[in-house]
């Protein structure tokens, strides 16, 4: 059993502390909000800290989910951040979808202090989270990730290396444009089904048993029929996801049409207030009256 700081206990973060708790690891909690530490540690028990440098401090492991690289930055680098109280020999798991540019960065300053650093984004959503059935991709050195495999087992259904540090950055965004193009098109799917007089659930439940089946298709579809986005992944989000991988293919000249369409499809649903829908909720913009 190792000892484990966990910082950053927003809907993904807080189930999966709980898992690590539950698998019998020492866990201490540090959250910007300080109640939500303590909320978790009234339901979990271990010990909230008061700031990252202290949650840090002695421990064997340290997991980060914060929200984006200027969040991710300051919790690492600043007066009371992560490496301020990491000692030689820790390692650093970083669950948050940032770019890969600050994965390597932040993997640097780590090595220079004797610390490990895995970037390690999640892929299946605060359902995956709380059920311990996330997606794991990983970018790091392979002794850092052997060591740090049985602790991220705590919460993973599938868990990979994808090559060096930022590798894991890049994979979640392989995942990212997948779902925007996925679900812009279960989108269209469902509304061409309603316009044209069918069953739109009727409908998905034969073309799921064919070559259209998909996660987003089986998990999706019923509450985008309801219009109900109150299930997932949340469009602010989203669109920072995908400014994340839009950056990145301009420097390595992968060219995204679709991507880069389904972004602004997703600031139509913002302008619409649905940027704390989930990002099923395209289906929302082609609904709507004009």
């Amino acid at each position: 059993m190792a000892n484990i700081a966990f910082i950053g206990l927003g809907v993904m973060g807080y189930p999966m502390a709980g898992h690590l708790k539950r698998a019998g690891h020492e866990v201490c909690v540090y959250n910007r909000t300080a109640s939500k530490a303590d909320a978790w540690v009234a339901e979990h028990g271990g010990r909230a800290c008061r700031t990252p440098a202290e949650a840090a401090t002695e421990q064997d492991f340290v997991m980060l989910c914060v929200g984006n690289d200027n969040d991710l930055r300051e919790v690492m680098t600043g007066e009371q951040g992560v490496l301020q109280g990491a000692r030689s020999g820790t390692v650093i798991i970083d669950h948050t979808t940032a770019s890969a540019n600050v994965a390597v960065e932040m993997g640097q300053l780590a090595q220079e202090r004797g610390v490990g650093f895995l970037d390690a984004p999640v892929s299946g959503g605060q359902a995956g989270a709380e059920n311990g059935k996330l997606t794991v991709m990983v970018g790091g050195e392979e002794s850092v990730f052997d060591f740090a495999r049985p602790v991220i087992n705590s919460y993973a259904k599938m868990l990979k290396r994808m090559g060096p540090i930022g590798s894991g950055q890049l994979t979640k965004m392989v995942n990212q444009i997948c779902i925007a193009g996925l679900v812009q098109g279960l989108s269209e799917a469902l509304h061409f089904a309603q316009c044209a007089g069918l069953d739109g659930e009727a409908a998905m439940e034969v073309i799921s048993k064919g070559a259209a089946q998909s996660w987003q298709l089986e998990n999706r579809h019923k509450t985008m029929l309801a219009g109900e986005f109150d299930f997932g992944f949340a469009v602010d989000w989203m669109r920072k996801d995908l400014s994340i991988v839009l950056d990145e293919s301009r420097q390595n000249g992968a060219r995204l049409p679709v991507t880069a369409l389904v972004d602004q499809f997703y600031a139509d649903v913002q302008a619409m207030g649905g940027g704390r829908w989930d990002t099923s909720s395209l289906i929302a913009r082609l609904d709507r009256s004009e």
